[in-house]
């Protein structure tokens, strides 16, 4: 699926809106993850807190109607990478640390954790990792034949 700028656009706007319920001045004081949930029928995006209370809502008109069997594999990402566009507000935002943004079916089963805000653990997007093992394993056995 190739994400359109509309699409980058309206996911950055809920991006900022969740920031804006959990203002940087504020103390963190509350303890929540960002849950994510997209309803692929509707291209519905809604946002909501552990305790199932909505955020914020958005209409991906790209998403509606997309039949794809891997549309959350391709959705992920999308909204990862305009997480990291955003990182600065959403590491500011004033919740305790660390939590997380998960993405969610509409049935709220959990597809993947997007991103993870900690001020001492980073989390790499899976795909930069995913050939370190056979990346890892060449460079010991150049290493071990010397």
């Amino acid at each position: 699926m190739n994400t359109s700028e509309q699409t980058l656009q309206q996911i950055d706007r809920a991006i900022r809106k969740i920031a804006e319920k959990f203002p940087a001045e504020e103390e963190a004081t509350q303890m929540t993850d960002i849950h994510i949930r997209v309803a692929q029928e509707m291209g519905e995006l809604t946002v909501f807190n552990d305790d199932d209370e909505e955020i914020t809502r958005c209409i991906v008109e790209q998403w509606i109607n997309n039949g794809d069997d891997d549309f959350y594999e391709e959705i992920t990402p999308v909204l990862r990478k305009c997480i990291e566009k955003n990182k600065t507000i959403v590491e500011g935002m004033s919740i305790l640390k660390p939590f997380s943004f998960v993405l969610e079916n509409d049935d709220k089963e959990s597809v993947a954790e997007l991103y993870l805000v900690d001020d001492e653990l980073v989390i790499i997007d899976p795909d930069i990792m995913s050939d370190l093992d056979e990346d890892l394993n060449a460079f010991l056995e150049n290493l071990l034949k010397e």
